[in-house]
């Protein structure tokens, strides 16, 4: 029979706690199998029910999924590096790969994604970026993206109907050269961008095209874009599950600083 420390804690959460501890090892790894409830109940010496309760713990958390009838398995996490400041930089030089075909292909991962286009009515956060009226009909791009075939982000963006109306922006596929490029041919060429970043727990509609288990919070990245005299013609939505990524953000100093004058030790206030 296991023993764990902590004898006061409750059994399910003892064997919950030796589960979380083999898995943050590496004793268990992503996409193994565990031990059924059967084995597991003899295991501890307890009944079925209390191994479920354990493993429950673990699926709330976010470290176990469900597949029935086949058991439960150690979540396989896919994480990625998102880098926000990369979407004001050229596109990749093989046309048919976006930034995050090409970054995930050079990790020696398989990229993947699905796109959706259709017109809906701007809710109010989308609205009041795109400075119009709750409920106007605008054209929504929405993307999932995949690695090795596990969701990874979404990305939707949304353009006034009258900008991108017939225009390759409105096809369910790959804009080769990019969306921004797109806006740009079409006389739209972005001047700035606004960049917010909000945590939170997702939407039933973002848990299920992401397949996220339970408790698992989001970080939410708007990015609305702007044409030179202030207009803006793009709001873009990345929801990004928070066990998933890493957020980098790189900056470049205007100037650089001299030591001669500013030692290490003395930062600039």
């Amino acid at each position: 029979m296991e023993t764990f420390r902590g004898s006061s804690m409750p059994t399910y959460q003892r064997i919950a706690a030796a589960i979380r501890d083999k898995i943050a090892s590496g004793e268990l790894t992503g996409g193994e199998q565990l031990p059924t409830e059967l084995e597991l109940a003899e295991q501890w010496g307890v009944a079925r029910q209390t191994v479920r309760n354990g493993i429950a713990v673990l699926v709330a958390e976010g470290l176990v999924v469900s597949r029935r009838p086949l058991g439960h398995f150690v979540r396989k996490r896919e994480n990625m590096l998102y880098r926000p400041q990369g979407e004001s930089r050229d596109q990749p030089a093989s046309p048919e790969m976006d930034r995050f075909c090409q970054q995930i292909t050079e990790e020696g991962r398989v990229p993947s994604q699905t796109i959706d286009v259709s017109l809906v009515q701007a809710q109010p956060d989308i609205a009041q970026r795109l400075q119009v009226a709750p409920g106007t009909v605008v054209v929504a791009r929405r993307r999932v993206r995949y690695i090795n075939g596990e969701p990874i982000n979404i990305n939707d963006s949304h353009y006034p109907l009258d900008i991108v109306r017939d225009s390759e922006i409105m096809s369910p596929a790959d804009v080769a050269r990019g969306t921004n490029q797109a806006l740009a041919d079409l006389g739209y060429p972005q001047d700035r961008a606004i960049d917010e970043i909000y945590t939170r727990m997702p939407t039933p509609e973002q848990i299920h095209r992401l397949g996220l288990g339970p408790g698992t919070p989001v970080a939410v990245h708007y990015v609305t874009g702007y044409i030179a005299d202030g207009t803006p013609v793009r709001c873009t939505v990345n929801v990004l599950p928070s066990d998933q990524h890493v957020i980098v953000f790189e900056r470049k100093f205007e100037r650089a600083w001299s030591r001669s004058k500013i030692g290490p030790e003395h930062p600039p206030c």
